[in-house]
């Protein structure tokens, strides 16, 4: 007998683990051009008229190359982490 799927909603299953080694870059990258985008495009135009539409432009082209970049350094970020954090659980 097998254990039914997990469904994101609806009939929709949800991704397997190994999915989690490009979604979590996905949505990291997402978040970080995005609101880095937002910060840096505010600071140097202010609030002007199609801040909205001019600001969207930046985040894609910011994310088509932030999500490439966060797939490639990743494995070097997990790296050096490891250098200065004990990532072993404690031994009970």
């Amino acid at each position: 007998m097998t254990k039914p799927r997990a469904m994101i909603f609806g009939h929709i299953p949800k991704l397997p683990p190994r999915a989690a080694l490009w979604v979590m870059p996905l949505f990291l990258s997402c978040l970080m051009s995005g609101i880095v985008s937002l910060v840096n495009m505010f600071k140097n135009v202010g609030w002007v008229e199609n801040f909205i539409h001019m600001w969207f432009s930046a985040w894609m082209l910011s994310w088509a190359v932030a999500f490439p970049v966060v797939l490639l350094v990743l494995p070097m970020v997990r790296r050096l982490t490891a250098l200065l954090v004990d990532v072993h659980p404690p031994q009970s």
